[in-house]
């Protein structure tokens, strides 16, 4: 499987962001994408999940599930955790399994990224690193091969950037890619596309 990107452009706002950007992440790949503020980088992300429209190129996906589309194949970490304050924990991933598609157990992404013994409390209460922690739980509730990171470690501790380290490894060795914006290292070897420009 291979997540391609040829001559890619887009446009926000009338402002072309960036243009003609050639990328490419095989199965068991991770792409870190690199640069400053205001350069792409969440628009990149957002425009392989479908979010945003492609001004000029192409994106693809080879030797995924031919019926689905790129966006159905893969998760979309954004930089705001999707949570639901007054569901539980519990809840609030079963509530993204049932959306996204059946998947494992709730519990077993909870157990995955620690947070098994909090399955209960409302996700008002978690800390910031433990709102992160079930994001990434979603992630493991829905198996998707294509995972797209915004900033995956913002608020995770070491004990957590370590945790997550180990969850992604895990998906490149089943066959998954990760394309990751990212201004802080991953904890795993990638590939590397800087997009430049100014905020």
């Amino acid at each position: 499987m291979r997540l391609l990107g040829r001559g890619v452009c887009c446009v926000r706002g009338g402002r072309e962001v960036f243009s003609g950007l050639d990328f490419e992440a095989a199965s068991g790949e991770a792409l870190a994408v690199t640069g400053p503020n205001g350069s792409g980088k969440t628009s990149l992300l957002r425009l392989i999940a479908g979010l945003l429209a492609v001004s000029g190129g192409s994106i693809g996906l080879e030797g995924g599930e031919a019926e689905l589309s790129l966006p159905e194949q893969a998760h979309y970490l954004g930089h705001r955790d999707a949570l639901k304050p007054a569901l539980s924990v519990m809840e609030n991933l079963a509530f993204w399994r049932d959306f996204l598609g059946a998947g494992a157990g709730a519990s077993d992404g909870l157990a995955a990224v620690g947070l098994d013994h909090a399955g209960q409390l409302p996700a008002a209460f978690l800390s910031a690193g433990q709102r992160r922690r079930l994001s990434i739980a979603r992630l493991l509730a829905v198996r998707r091969p294509v995972w797209l990171l915004d900033e995956p470690t913002n608020a995770l501790d070491t004990a957590g950037q370590s945790l997550f380290a180990g969850v992604m490894r895990d998906h490149l060795a089943r066959g998954g890619l990760i394309i990751a914006a990212t201004h802080a290292p991953l904890g795993l070897q990638a590939k590397e596309l800087r997009i430049g420009g100014a905020s």
